[in-house]
C-alpha cells in the first residue's frame, strides 16, 4: 500500500506541475482545443475520444461506489472533469479511509456485510 500511495501522491504532484505550466501557457481553454482535435479526425482526436471514455468509465465506477446521491453525482461529476487530478486524491483518501482494504476501497457501500 505504501508503493500506491506513494505513486497516486507522484501523479498528483507532477500532474499539477503540468497542468500549471499549461494553463500558464496556454490558458484554461481546454475544452475548444480538445474537441477540436476530436474534429480533426486525427490521432490527437482519437486519443482524446479514447480519454474521454475512460473519464466516464471513472465517472460510472465513482457513482456506483458512492450509490446514487447528490453526494455520489457531484463525485461522479468530479471525477469526469477532473480526470486522474481527481481520481489519484480520490483513492489516496480511499486508500487512508479503509485503512488499505482494496476490497472496502473497489466496492464502497456495495462492500458485502460480514
Amino acid at each position: 500500500m505504501i508503493f500506491f500511495r506513494s505513486l497516486l501522491v507522484a501523479m498528483t504532484v507532477i500532474l499539477s506541475a503540468y497542468t500549471a505550466v499549461v494553463v500558464a501557457n496556454n490558458g484554461m481553454d481546454l475544452l475548444t482545443v480538445f474537441f477540436a482535435d476530436m474534429a480533426a479526425m486525427q490521432w490527437p482526436g482519437q486519443f482524446n475520444l479514447d480519454f474521454m471514455f475512460m473519464l466516464a468509465l471513472s465517472a460510472l465506477w465513482v457513482l456506483w461506489r458512492e450509490g446514487v446521491s447528490l453526494s455520489g453525482i457531484g463525485l461522479a461529476l468530479c471525477a469526469f472533469f477532473g480526470g486522474a487530478l481527481f481520481l489519484t486524491l480520490y483513492l489516496l483518501v480511499l486508500s487512508v479511509r479503509t485503512q488499505g482494504d482494496v476490497r472496502k476501497m473497489l466496492l464502497g457501500r456495495h462492500m458485502p456485510a460480514h
